[in-house]
């Protein structure tokens, strides 16, 4: 009887070790929420970007990741849908996972902004810092700032500075369109502003706003904006937004130039294939060429490494200046603590890829970062999604020109 008893002791006691020994597993790894579409019609970009991120953080993780930890993506699907994302904001907070990032939809970031923040302020031991990698709209870090968010990537106004400024002198006929809701309404704005501001001699013979994610025959817009005249068609939309314009407009044989924001991300090089070439362009924080033209080995590198197991091209250089400016912060602290942390974060600054300066303003938590405005076209290395066409720089605008002014009346928080 003793030693039965002995037995069921011995057992109960590394039953209960074993227990214990579950949450000191989970916390070897530094997990960070990521919240993005991974259903619905926007699902092709957020699967590209968590594609994107798993490369980041095996590159990250192999360099050290940080205070000797490995850091650890935690998917959550927003269907791009506010609602949908401030649930999985609740998921978030209640694991306990201190930072949670968000790449697409602006209506999406605007909700996690205030969400984060009503958060933060009624769970001071449970914060979370919101990564901001892809909402984009000028507002999110001006009258909507927080001390809570950062933005790792430009703002609209920063990418429609350099859109409108590297238009040639040719144009002189705009068309404009736009999706209808925050993003698209920012970019209509911004590029109204700076077309006013920088090309006062183009004429904008269109400017409209189109339901978002809806639309499924373009077609009405591209005899529109064929009978307008326009020599060049500006607009924000992606993902499938932009790629369905761009197929109906080859349909149709609409010969104009596409001055996008966004088409070298997935899907727009083989939506205009062939029929893009030297048309089609686009606003990037980089391109794979870039390496090549600054003879840069290690970004080159970096770049085949990302080629040689994935069907589209790597062009995120900020998302990867995110995890190495998290990692620096919190090695900095010695500490995931979200407040120290974000303490650590403001003011940064950190070379990127190929060694450009990036900086994180601390007036707005907005990041400062070059822009590169890129053609679509032949000779140049590396292509782009195996259409035998690629991405070629033909300007760079430096991030102390892009250092626009900020409206944002931020809040902080007591140490």
């Amino acid at each position: 009887m003793k030693a039965l008893l002995g037995r069921l002791i011995a057992g109960a006691l590394c039953a209960c070790a074993a227990v214990a020994a579950q949450p000191a597993a989970a916390a070897d790894t530094i997990k960070v929420a990521y919240i993005d579409p991974f259903s619905g019609p926007f699902a092709s970009g957020g699967d590209q970007f968590l594609k994107v991120f798993n490369y980041i953080i095996d590159y990250v993780n192999a360099q050290g990741g940080a205070l000797g930890r490995k850091f650890e993506l935690v998917p959550f699907d927003d269907k791009l849908q506010p609602a949908e994302a401030l649930i999985a904001l609740k998921s978030v907070t209640d694991q306990n996972i201190p930072f949670v990032m968000q790449c697409t939809g602006s209506n999406v970031g605007a909700a996690l902004i205030d969400g984060v923040a009503k958060h933060n302020a009624r769970n001071p031991d449970n914060r979370v810092i919101y990564m901001n990698c892809g909402a984009l709209a000028t507002e999110l870090t001006n009258e909507k700032c927080d001390f809570w968010q950062f933005r790792f990537t430009g703002s609209v106004e920063q990418r429609a500075y350099t859109r409108i400024k590297t238009l040639p002198e040719s144009i002189k006929k705009v068309y404009l369109l736009n999706q209808d809701y925050i993003f698209g309404q920012s970019i209509q704005h911004d590029t109204l502003r700076f077309l006013k501001q920088l090309r006062p001699d183009i004429e904008i013979v269109g400017n409209e706003l189109m339901p978002f994610g809806q639309v499924q025959d373009f077609s009405p817009y591209i005899t529109k904006i064929k009978a307008s005249g326009a020599q060049s068609l500006i607009t924000g939309n992606y993902n499938r937004d932009l790629n369905l314009l761009i197929k109906a407009g080859n349909d149709a044989g609409l010969n104009i130039r596409y001055d996008t924001y966004l088409a070298h991300l997935i899907g727009g090089p083989t939506a205009i294939g062939a029929g893009g070439q030297d048309r089609l362009t686009s606003i990037t924080e980089y391109q794979e060429n870039v390496a090549v033209d600054d003879h840069n080995a290690e970004a080159e590198k970096f770049d085949q490494g990302f080629r040689a197991n994935h069907d589209f091209d790597f062009s995120e250089v900020p998302f990867l200046t995110m995890f190495q400016m998290l990692a620096a912060a919190i090695n900095q602290t010695k500490s995931t603590d979200p407040l120290q942390v974000a303490l650590a974060l403001e003011g940064m600054h950190m070379k990127d890829l190929v060694g450009q300066e990036n900086i994180m303003r601390k007036d707005d938590h907005q990041m400062l970062l070059p822009y590169y405005e890129v053609v679509f076209t032949k000779g140049v290395k590396y292509d782009s999604e195996h259409t035998g066409l690629g991405w070629k720089t033909e300007a760079m605008v430096p991030a102390s020109e892009l250092a626009l002014p900020t409206t944002c009346k931020m809040k902080r928080p007591a140490s």
